[in-house]
């Protein structure tokens, strides 16, 4: 797995997810941007995207494309339409991009260029904690619990997808 982090501009989101969608096509990876704010850090991107390739494995995927089952595992939700909260949208945010499978060298080469990466855009920062905690639905008791490692929370939620089914 590869991530690309930028701070980029969409202006048209059906244009970018073909782009996304060509890059997919051409290197055989599995590509998924979300809106940086809710992303808990990269551990949380890692474990979603490993268990949503043993979802695929074991046959018990939701989703027919491997880069909807990572959006739905990151989002920790089982409707896509409710884990597409995650997903990226038009005008200027940061963007979180996932490569997975495939020649992800290639992939992850094109996506940087596609959304205008630098290398000082290395890394998966944290996201906003207000949208993190808002979107899991986190409260301040639970954080208390865990000394406020909210991406320790996050990646509870994302491995509980699996128990929910």
């Amino acid at each position: 797995m590869k991530t690309v982090t930028a701070t980029t501009t969409i202006d048209d989101l059906d244009d970018f997810l073909a782009e996304i969608e060509a890059i997919s096509e051409a290197t055989g990876a599995a590509i998924q941007c979300v809106d940086a704010d809710y992303v808990a850090g990269d551990r949380h991107l890692r474990r979603a995207v490993e268990l949503a390739a043993r979802a695929r494995e074991q046959g018990t995927a939701v989703a027919r494309e491997p880069a909807v089952e990572i959006l739905l595992y990151a989002a920790g939700r089982r409707q896509i339409n409710q884990a597409l909260e995650m997903g990226v949208s038009e005008g200027k945010a940061g963007v979180v991009a996932v490569v997975s499978g495939g020649d992800e060298a290639a992939a992850e080469q094109r996506v940087r260029e596609l959304l205008g990466a630098t290398d000082a855009d290395e890394g998966v920062p944290s996201g906003d904690a207000d949208t993190i905690k808002t979107f899991f639905d986190i409260g301040d008791a639970e954080m208390a619990v865990v000394d406020g490692d909210l991406e320790a929370i996050v990646l509870e939620r994302v491995a509980l997808l699996d128990v929910e089914t």
